[in-house]
């Protein structure tokens, strides 16, 4: 796949050309101006996880990118966002799937108290801090004493993501709801296809540097 950029009228959006239809004829333009507005598509969902990506704005044949500020460089974000566009045209997924509920973490009437004390705390206490970073996190189940999260934005990339979610999240909601023994994150497809591709990547480095050592004469002759 070959990508083009051009620019825009404004210096902090970039206009992305894949060279394939990215949304259905008719369909018109999609803009998601925050990670809470993408949930319904995984191609916005992907740009979010970029570091200092500020909407996503799709077209029939176009992404356009705006980053956060102009402190930001392109030359930095573009080899990133141009990875991201080739990594989800790749999973064959929909750019945008209007049957995928927006994620809550409300508290609604049909939950337990449980289930409401551990949404209430996300909204209260836990989602404006991560927010603050550039990310979210929304509530997806909890049974058997188990919380599952999604990480959304710049959590997702974010190598101390894990500490996030278990030294900072997990103890406070122990801490408030004893109901709880563990905290785990929820995987999409995306997630999942990219965990699996970085796993056969490692297994095939793994793989070379055995068969190098292999062929290497040996030194007590």
């Amino acid at each position: 796949m070959f990508i083009q950029s051009q620019e825009t009228p404004n210096p902090n959006s970039l206009k992305f050309l894949p060279g394939r239809p990215v949304l259905d004829s008719g369909v018109g333009t999609r803009d998601f101006p925050t990670i809470q507005t993408a949930y319904c598509s995984p191609l916005a969902k992907q740009l979010f996880r970029v570091e200092g990506i500020k909407s996503v704005f799709l077209g029939s044949d176009f992404i356009t990118v705006t980053k956060q500020h102009d402190d930001i460089q392109w030359q930095v974000l573009k080899p990133e966002i141009y990875a991201a566009i080739m990594d989800f045209f790749s999973t064959n997924l929909p750019v945008v799937d209007d049957n995928t509920e927006p994620p809550t973490s409300s508290v609604s009437p049909e939950d337990d108290d449980t289930t409401a004390m551990i949404k209430e705390l996300l909204d209260s206490r836990i989602r404006p801090t991560v927010q603050e970073d550039g990310g979210d996190v929304t509530f997806v189940s909890f049974s058997n004493g188990i919380v599952k999260l999604k990480l959304q934005g710049a959590c997702t990339s974010c190598p101390s993501s894990m500490i996030t979610l278990k030294s900072g999240i997990q103890n406070m909601l122990q801490f408030y709801v004893p109901e709880v023994t563990a905290v785990e994150q929820a995987e999409d497809e995306v997630d999942k296809k990219a965990k699996k591709e970085f796993e056969e990547f490692e297994e095939k480095l793994e793989h070379e540097k055995e068969e190098e050592a292999e062929a290497k004469p040996s030194s007590n002759k």
